[in-house]
């Protein structure tokens, strides 16, 4: 059989000697009019390259590889894609850069319908596609990839779970401490921006204190005086029947106060609101006068607030993976 084979690929060669003879001393004669039969034969044999190839799809190292036919050079061009990062349109971009004479191309299902440029290659490798490139289609089969036994499955869970913690040992308490010392400084700022409306605003809160404690200790004294007044017209310059009248009016008198305190703060009447308010309005007012920025004040306390609450919620012991510590209750009980 090898022989025969050996001498079958002799009598092509002699063939094709001939027949480029011929053309040389006719040009106008067509090839196929000089070839023989034998030469025929060889051809087909050897040459089975048809019309239109076929795309071959395989994993090599875990990536898709695609030998796509291109047109102009009706020869095989090897594309390797990257699953995750990756789209239909980009394998079509590569496709176009590759070959100029390609000027329509496009990705089908199995149904017929275009699969979109932002499907990425790892979605477009889980179902047979179709090809289209110009006027040309070619049917795609992704070889299915092995799927994880349950085993392997459970060590790669595990093997997870141990990078992830050791991950944690060697980076989260490293963040943590620059992440606490970052916020140490924005709190120290802040204290400093801070400091000089402190102690202006401890000033003006002693100044409203004193103020509201004169509100109050002139009510007490207005009331002594109110019934000692009273208990002197009784008993001494007149009787009750003329100081009972009085009295009457004395109260309601009150009552319509108590009533106007109502209308203007729109708040039921208390001892305690009504020294808060008379706190607040001193307060104010002074503030006013020493041009002190009551909202730039607030905004600061608000700042320094959130950065105290990160800093207790970064040392909490649920952080930093450390025992919680009992609270005295609960220590003395053991």
């Amino acid at each position: 059989m090898a022989f025969r084979s050996l001498l079958r690929v002799e009598r092509c060669k002699q063939n094709v000697l001939f027949a480029l003879s011929a053309v040389k001393k006719s040009e106008k004669r067509d090839l196929q009019f000089f070839l023989p039969g034998s030469l025929k034969h060889c051809a087909a044999a050897y040459c089975t390259a048809s019309e239109k190839s076929e795309v071959v799809c395989e994993y090599r190292n875990g990536l898709p590889v695609l030998l796509v036919p291109l047109p102009s050079t009706r020869g095989h061009c090897q594309f390797t894609l990257k699953p995750v990062t990756e789209t239909v349109g980009d394998f079509l971009n590569h496709l176009k850069r590759e070959d100029g004479g390609i000027e329509r191309t496009g990705i089908y299902n199995e149904d017929g319908v275009k699969i979109a440029k932002s499907t990425s290659i790892d979605v477009l490798m889980r179902n047979p596609f179709t090809l289209k490139i110009n006027d040309d289609s070619f049917r795609v089969n992704p070889p299915e990839l092995d799927k994880l036994i349950s085993e392997d499955a459970r060590t790669m869970a595990d093997v997870k779970s141990m990078i992830y913690q050791l991950y944690s040992t060697l980076h989260v308490e490293q963040h943590q401490l620059e992440k606490e010392k970052d916020l140490r400084g924005q709190l120290e700022n802040l204290k400093v921006e801070i400091e000089p409306l402190e102690k202006l605003r401890a000033e003006l809160d002693r100044k409203a204190a004193r103020n509201a404690n004169w509100w109050v200790w002139g009510g007490l004294g207005y009331m002594g005086l109110q019934f000692g007044l009273l208990a002197r017209l009784t008993w001494w310059e007149y009787s009750w029947d003329i100081v009972e009248p009085i009295t009457y009016f004395v109260t309601y008198g009150g009552l319509i106060v108590l009533y106007s305190y109502f209308v203007l703060t729109r708040q039921d009447y208390t001892n305690l609101d009504a020294r808060d308010r008379q706190y607040l309005v001193s307060f104010h007012r002074n503030a006013k006068k020493k041009k002190m920025d009551i909202e730039k004040y607030n905004k600061l306390r608000d700042q320094i607030s959130q950065l105290e609450q990160d800093l207790r919620r970064l040392r909490d012991p649920l952080t930093l993976h450390l025992p919680i510590t009992p609270s005295p209750s609960q220590a003395f009980k053991e």
